[in-house]
């Protein structure tokens, strides 16, 4: 086998999904943990010195203890790279999590055991069916009160249409939550009640009629197991592979990821079973990982990770061959050539040259606004890759600097973090103010955040009159043109300069559409256009 191919073997791209406060942000800490990435894991909200969560690394996500943006992870474990992009739990930052989950290969579902499936978890699902991601599910904070197993189960197969198969069986839960028993492997791995220690490997049973079970644990416990697994392993289908790479079964395992618990289980899991990187679509063909010209797309752009420099990352995931530092690479959507020679690799805010990096891996590209979310990088082929798709914005607001003299440093500050995909940046053709657009209205706290502690430039949200905004197209450059000037008041041009129509009212859009049928009024806009 060539190098290439073993290195493409070895790589696992995966994202964890779910919603808030499932405990997503401790999960990742002790996937690092286990991976030997970091030494302490620090709880997100720990007390006093205690350090914050390493994947939490912007102030306002240090403050709440929620998860913004993306971040992205890169650790080894048993001869496999892993890299492991977090997503914003909070779904105000749904669009952002969209967009990094075009770049995985497969998820992992963290559920509460006490919850169940969620709202934003039920969403995140949709987009992973959407693009056929594998996901493997993790039912955290079982040393809690929690549902019934079976019914946690239930609900994951009825209500997101998945074939469930358990991978591990907890031993009680809450107080009396004494282990699991790893399926796959038939093996007991006992509850450590220290939060510093890792767990051991666990014993080597011979199945569940091993009397070690007996010696082991309470006779309650051990009837109850094998009585529990049995009718699970008679209700549920076996863990098909087949299957659950298309996206059509998930393994269940249990776990408890504060005590360090399950997620020696889930990592094995990952690497055993958890796809390689797969082929990309492009629009004139499928790019498969094992070729060996490079190629790669922007699936986001970071400003300032460093306080200390006015610095902009384009997260690339690499789609084919080996990157080497200083390759020379086409960025497509310009036809520019760019010389790579400073990527970076990642461990959240830490970050480390790039001598080389295989297909799967992320690489940081710092930049000074050249590359942009959806754009292409190739050794010379004209590909563009498919579905990183741009959202309409919802919420609408102005937004004006306190000091009138800072206008053109708030102008310079949005067009920077619209481009990064926080929010539109919308400048009407008709009156001073920029207006602007986001999914989720605790973007507005975190925009405002952004641009005093980022930009200096303090500013205030201000309600605006509007309901929405659609991007306008179409075949005809002069009805467009028409179409703008007839509505010129409710125009405006993102930071791409693309036309932009800001409705009043459902009325307003409805009669717009109406009346020009010829012309397109889009919700999503791909964003390689």
């Amino acid at each position: 086998m060539s190098a290439l191919q073993n290195a493409v073997d070895a790589r696992r791209t995966f994202a964890i999904i779910s919603h808030p406060d499932a405990g997503k942000t401790t999960l990742t800490e002790k996937l690092l943990l286990f991976g030997g990435a970091i030494q302490q894991a620090g709880a997100v909200k720990a007390r006093g010195e205690q350090r914050r969560a390493h994947s939490d690394w912007m102030k306002v996500e240090r403050e709440r203890g929620i998860s913004v943006t993306s971040s992205v992870m890169t650790y080894e474990y048993a001869g496999h790279t892993f890299n492991l992009l977090d997503t914003p739990g909070h779904q105000d930052f749904s669009e952002d999590t969209y967009r990094t989950l075009t770049a995985v290969d497969s998820a992992v579902m963290v559920i509460d055991a006490a919850k169940g499936i969620e709202n934003q978890t039920r969403k995140l699902f949709e987009v992973c069916r959407m693009r056929n991601v594998p996901i493997i599910t993790f039912i955290n904070k079982l040393d809690r009160e929690a549902r019934d197993s079976f019914d946690l189960m239930d609900e994951i197969e009825q209500s997101l249409q998945l074939d469930v198969t358990p991978a591990s069986w907890p031993i009680g839960m809450g107080r009396d939550f004494q282990g699991c028993y790893d399926l796959f492997r038939d093996r007991l791995i006992l509850l450590s009640r220290s939060r510093a220690d890792i767990p051991d490997e666990g014993e080597i049973c011979e199945g569940l009629d091993d009397p070690k079970l007996d010696e082991l644990l309470p006779d309650y416990a051990v009837a109850k197991l094998r009585e529990e697994v049995e009718m699970a392993r008679g209700l549920c289908p076996e863990f098909d592979l087949a299957a659950y790479r298309d996206g059509d079964m998930t393994p269940v395992y249990f776990g408890s990821a504060i005590n360090n618990f399950g997620v020696r289980e889930l990592l094995n899991g990952l690497t055993e079973r958890a796809p390689s990187p797969r082929p990309q679509e492009a629009t004139a063909r499928t790019v498969a990982p094992i070729e060996e010209k490079v190629s790669g797309f922007v699936f986001k752009i970071q400003a300032n990770m460093d306080p200390k420099h006015r610095d902009r990352i384009a997260f690339v995931r690499l789609c084919s061959g080996k990157f080497k530092r200083g390759m020379k690479m086409r960025h497509v959507r310009s036809g520019k050539t760019l010389n790579l020679h400073n990527a970076v690799l990642f461990l959240a805010r830490d970050r480390e040259l790039a001598e080389e990096a295989w297909a799967g891996d992320i690489i940081g590209i710092p930049n000074h606004g050249n590359l942009r979310i959806g754009d292409t990088l190739t050794e010379g082929e004209e590909l563009q890759f498919k579905d990183i798709p741009n959202f309409a914005p919802e919420m609408l607001q102005k937004v004006r600097p306190d000091d009138p003299m800072k206008a053109k440093h708030l102008g310079r500050a949005l067009v920077q973090l619209a481009e990064e995909g926080a929010a539109r940046a919308l400048k009407p053709l008709v009156g001073s103010d920029w207006i602007v657009g986001v999914v989720g209205v605790l973007q507005f706290e975190v925009l405002a955040e952004r641009v005093r502690t980022e930009y200096d430039v303090a500013v205030r949200f201000e309600a605006s009159e509007l309901y929405t905004a659609r991007w306008v197209e179409a075949d005809d450059a002069q009805m467009l043109k028409q179409f703008g000037d007839e509505n010129r008041t409710a125009m405006s041009e993102d930071h791409d300069g693309s036309p932009v129509f800001l409705a009043r009212n459902a009325w307003h859009l409805n009669k717009a559409e109406e009346d020009w049928p010829e012309l397109r009024f889009l919700k999503t806009k791909e964003q390689n256009v």
